[in-house]
């Protein structure tokens, strides 16, 4: 069975970015309703007792909407931080980031862009193209997740409307602003040096530390 994970933060710290009611409705509801949705449908099914990079990899229709959401929303949850805790990137990170978009803040300026054009609900994502070994900007839409197309996640922002909805209504630009302000960038830059360690087995081993499906 799997479980909903515990948050490394106080949500009482993201005052100015996300309010209290945000994460209750977005943590202890959403993201907790795709644990308990996936925890009833692999019941009984080839998927009991998977890991949970094994369903999304090899499931379809519900059973992979679930799961990916889970994954999702569990690393969208690690990518930010309170203020005081959001670090800086490493200097790997920055370099492959000059390296790829030009410069940092050329980045940012995609990564805003690119986000608040997705349209509908979705992620955006800066992936690890094990395949090309460059940093690229991915959107998906709805469920979908980029690590079944041999891409490794560094970095993730949630553009459903029940990520922000509550705070900022319709401004989607004004929320990504200040999420891009809490960007944990001492996670995303242990998740590019283990990308490049690991490839896609970092992806197991992040979601396994979170999950035990036992």
């Amino acid at each position: 069975m799997f479980s909903l994970r515990t948050l490394k933060y106080d949500i009482k710290d993201f005052s100015g970015f996300l309010s209290e009611e945000t994460f209750n409705y977005h943590y202890s509801k959403h993201h907790q309703t795709y644990v308990n949705n996936l925890n009833n449908l692999i019941k009984g099914s080839e998927f009991e007792g998977k890991d949970l990079v094994s369903i999304i990899r090899g499931s379809k229709d519900g059973i992979f909407n679930n799961a990916a959401q889970v994954y999702n929303h569990d690393f969208y949850f690690d990518c930010i931080a309170p203020s005081k805790d959001v670090g800086a990137m490493s200097d790997e990170l920055k370099a492959a980031i000059e390296r790829d978009f030009g410069t940092c803040e050329k980045f940012k300026d995609e990564f805003i862009k690119g986000a608040t054009g997705l349209f509908g609900s979705g992620w955006f994502w800066l992936v690890l193209n094990l395949d090309s070994k460059k940093l690229e900007l991915v959107k998906t839409q709805n469920a979908q997740t980029p690590i079944v197309e041999n891409k490794v996640p560094l970095l993730v922002v949630d553009v459903w409307e029940h990520a922000y909805y509550v705070d900022y209504r319709n401004a989607r630009a004004g929320y990504l602003e200040k999420f891009y302000e809490h960007i944990c960038w001492h996670f995303v830059s242990a998740c590019y040096e283990w990308a490049l360690k690991e490839g896609m087995n970092s992806v197991s081993f992040y979601a396994n530390e979170l999950h035990n499906n036992k």
